[in-house]
């Protein structure tokens, strides 16, 4: 069965950076587009990136521009999420989703503190 799952969460100080990784199976990962989204405490769900299934179009929030990279290696059937310059507010758990197959992974949390 389809199953994502993330790992690369933490806690990290202001302007740290983490890189957040999702691995895929179960279906054949290359043919997808991926996506990044994120709850943070008392908020509703939102978007945070997306990648086409080849790598070669990405979208974010505008919150994040700048400062994450969304990224993919079709041949480890993994998505990353390269997060900089982080900030109190990016404190959230991020999840691994595949709209299309309507896919979740169970996420992992980041937190952003001092």
């Amino acid at each position: 069965q389809v199953q994502l799952v993330e790992s690369g969460g933490g806690l990290v100080q202001p302007g740290g950076s983490l890189r957040l990784s999702c691995a895929a199976s179960g279906f054949t990962f290359s043919r997808y587009s991926m996506s990044w989204y994120r709850q943070a405490p008392g908020k509703e769900r939102e978007f945070v990136a997306s990648i086409t299934s080849s790598g070669g179009i990405t979208n974010y929030v505008d919150s994040v521009k700048g400062r994450f990279t969304i990224s993919r290696d079709n041949a480890k059937n993994t998505m990353y999420l390269q997060m900089n310059s982080l900030k109190p507010e990016d404190t959230a758990v991020y999840y691994c989703k595949s709209v299309t197959l309507r896919a979740e992974g169970q996420g992992t949390q980041v937190t952003v503190s001092s």
